[in-house]
């Protein structure tokens, strides 16, 4: 081995084992053994599963939470959603996708004081209704929106 191809190498292997040390590489399994991680809930198949594997019985649609997702998502690979609670004593937002794999795609924890308001990317392999859903107190609400989508994301 040449002295050129072996330096090449060897600070490759070594950045990444610095990269590893210092904990800025994604550790398999981390999110799952995190305190909190709800392994049930994220693996529900519809919005009443997932209410229940999040400690509720049943959730009722309120006008008083805001979902914004678009009609049409040209590419389901990245479709922006998001949900503004006006709900008092909001402590909770998820999105809900009715026909992805597993439908609970995300959870927000409200910290108190705080304006329920959030935002974030997913992933969707064909029209569904999305739902958010909000936590008040020991009460679950939702709101609901059809994604028509024309360019496939999680399987297509």
């Amino acid at each position: 081995m040449e002295r050129r191809e072996f330096m090449h190498k060897s600070s490759g292997a070594t950045v990444l084992g610095l990269a590893a040390a210092a904990g800025l590489l994604p550790a398999a399994a981390s999110a799952q053994n995190a305190p909190g991680w709800n392994k049930a809930a994220f693996e529900t198949k519809s919005l009443n599963d997932a209410v229940k594997a999040l400690g509720g019985s049943a959730a009722v649609e309120s006008k008083d939470l805001v979902l914004q997702a678009p009609e049409i998502a040209e590419n389901g690979n990245v479709v922006r959603i998001g949900a503004q609670s006006n709900i008092p004593g909001t402590t909770q937002v998820a999105f809900v996708i009715e026909k992805n794999p597993y439908a609970l795609t995300a959870v927000f924890d409200i910290p108190a004081g705080t304006d329920a308001s959030v935002a974030t990317n997913v992933k969707m392999g064909q029209s569904s209704n999305v739902y958010a859903l909000a936590k008040a107190g020991d009460k679950y609400y939702y709101a609901v929106k059809e994604v028509k989508v024309t360019l496939g994301g999680c399987g297509g």
